[in-house]
């Protein structure tokens, strides 16, 4: 059994403003992304020139904080949202979807490709390898803010969290940090450095994202105010992360099966 570190959630005050390491981790994600994405614009006949990557993550960027947002209220916190529109706009209260934040990057991708004329499909093949270093930097922040934690557990690493009570419970924030930052990274990333079908690194994203998801699910609590949505253990993470892993697996069918096709006919 581990106990929590004792962690500020402020990462520096400067008078009256306060830093988050939330927020810095936010930052990281995109100072990271900026990096990897010019590395990939410089390669043999890449999609984007090096240029061309600032704009493509200030598209993303307002997708992922709106979308992360917008997806955040409308799957998670609904029922508040009648009677305080307002709580659609006070993100320093807390609450963002990777799910939404998903759809407001997919959003923010397609009007980059109206504005340069780039294909949308091998754009999002592009994008994919990017995005899981935002993700582990996410789940850390998640981890220094002490919340999305786990069910309570005697493996050996389970963790007290005082604020949870005295009883151990699975770090799921760091499983995520592992799977969805780590994992996901590496596979993308190796997977991309050689020539695939279109759709098909999109496809691995969707389908590894979303069965990592699921799995951590089962060891995470879910929202205190929607609990489970059927038998006990079916959350709001795993319904919104089912699609994702079937039009992964579609996807990575017909970006194989197209290049078959190309390749005998």
């Amino acid at each position: 059994m581990l106990n929590y570190p004792d962690i500020n959630p402020v990462a520096l005050e400067l008078g009256p403003l306060s830093i988050h390491w939330y927020g810095l981790m936010y930052i990281l994600g995109f100072f990271a992304a900026w990096l990897l994405g010019r590395y990939r614009a410089r390669q043999p006949n890449a999609l984007l020139r090096p240029a061309q990557i600032e704009d493509l993550l200030f598209y993303c960027g307002i997708g992922v904080i709106a979308g992360g947002r917008l997806g955040y209220i409308l799957f998670y916190d609904a029922a508040t949202l009648a009677g305080d529109p307002a709580r659609l706009l006070r993100v320093w209260e807390g609450g963002m979807s990777f799910h939404g934040g998903l759809i407001g990057v997919i959003i923010g991708s397609w009007l980059f490709v109206r504005r340069t004329g780039v294909d949308f499909l091998r754009l999002m093949d592009f994008v994919a390898p990017l995005v899981p270093v935002g993700l582990g930097a996410g789940r850390i922040g998640n981890f220094i803010n002490g919340e999305l934690w786990g069910r309570v557990s005697n493996v050996p690493w389970a963790m007290v969290y005082p604020p949870m009570g005295p009883d151990p419970r699975h770090p799921s924030q760091l499983y995520q940090f592992l799977l969805e930052g780590v994992l996901l990274f590496v596979a993308l990333w190796l997977f991309s450095r050689k020539p695939r079908p279109t759709m098909a690194v999109s496809g691995l994203f969707l389908a590894l994202y979303g069965g990592f998801r699921f799995l951590v699910e089962f060891v995470r609590m879910p929202d205190a105010h929607i609990g489970y949505l059927a038998f006990g253990w079916v959350t709001m993470g795993q319904l919104l992360s089912i699609p994702m892993i079937a039009l992964g697996i579609v996807l990575l069918l017909w970006a194989y099966r197209a290049t078959y096709r190309l390749t005998y006919q």
